[in-house]
């Protein structure tokens, strides 16, 4: 799954991790990270939403998490191993990271497969928002009344998508909301991580997790034999969700979060994009008119964060 941290809020870490210093070219290589696990993401979603259409889920996301494990045991065996131990003080920070991952994925697969790609991803550019808020209630964090009214606005443009009374709000619309509480619970949980504990072992322990669910929920659903295309899909699935898992999390460590923030929202055209090019969906004008007071008023909040000058 999906969607990582863009909040700007960036001072809920323990005091005893002190960040790294910014090097030259952290921002462009966190922007460029950022957009690739936008990219890799979106692209998964829509293989996934694809195959589902006849393939039981938890099935496709268990033969998806065999690649994907496989994935990232490459990429940590070319950086010199995996390395599973965590440090006693990461540990709850990886075991609320798990649940977030495990809970939001689920959720998010599910809603996928009742709902418009591009709806769906316009919802959940709301998470910025939703950390920020968050940051706020749980960590202490003091909004403006600024920042404050940008949240307001924001929600606002996710109540227009979802239009509460209209056809479009049901079951899947408050599923897919509950995947992005949990979203951002993942990245709050991220966040917590010193940089001594590598982008791969972060990624492999949420991959075998979602995995193991998986198989798991796919004992009482059932499996089908996959055709050949079925299992090269999942397979391309996997590839761009390795990509995405470890981009993300490395996006969210390198580079100033208000440069590297606003380009997730790359991941809302390629959303539009592909939702019109495989499954012919196009968003109504009540979800464009959401998903502009969406960006724009987390645009606002990350532009905000950088006239104050605040440092992760």
């Amino acid at each position: 799954m999906r969607t990582p941290i863009i909040s700007p809020i960036r001072r809920m870490r323990p005091a005893s991790i002190t960040p790294a210093p910014l090097q030259p070219g952290d921002n462009l290589r966190g922007a460029m990270l950022m957009c690739l696990s936008m990219l890799g993401f979106t692209c998964n979603d829509t293989v996934m939403k694809f195959v589902t259409q006849e393939m039981p889920l938890y099935q496709a996301i268990t033969l998806r998490g065999v690649v994907v494990i496989l994935g990232i045991g490459l990429i940590a065996w070319r950086e010199g191993g995996l390395k599973l131990r965590i440090a006693p003080g990461a540990r709850l920070p990886m075991a609320l990271r798990v649940i977030g991952e495990i809970g939001s994925t689920l959720l998010f697969l599910n809603a996928l497969m009742h709902m418009a790609i591009g709806d769906l991803s316009a919802i959940m550019q709301a998470l910025p928002l939703v950390v920020m808020l968050a940051a706020a209630l749980f960590f202490g964090e003091k909004l403006g009344w600024r920042r404050m009214s940008a949240v307001i606005v924001g929600l606002l443009g996710v109540l227009i998508i979802l239009r509460p009374g209209s056809g479009t709000f049901g079951i899947w619309a408050l599923v897919a909301l509950g995947s992005m509480l949990l979203v951002a619970l993942r990245d709050l949980a991220t966040r917590r991580f010193g940089r001594e504990v590598r982008s791969s072992t972060i990624a492999f322990y949420a991959a075998i997790a979602v995995a193991l669910t998986g198989l798991v929920m796919s004992l009482g659903q059932g499996w089908v034999a996959p055709s050949l295309s079925q299992l090269l899909l999942l397979g391309l699935a996997g590839a761009f969700l390795t990509v995405g898992y470890v981009s993300a999390v490395s996006a969210m460590r390198v580079g100033e979060m208000s440069y590297v923030a606003p380009f997730r929202y790359t991941s809302l055209l390629a959303a539009i994009f592909l939702g019109l090019v495989v499954f012919g969906e196009w968003p109504d004008l009540w979800t464009w008119l959401g998903s502009a007071l969406v960006v724009g008023a987390g645009g606002y909040t990350i532009w905000r964060e950088a006239q104050l000058g605040w440092r992760r």
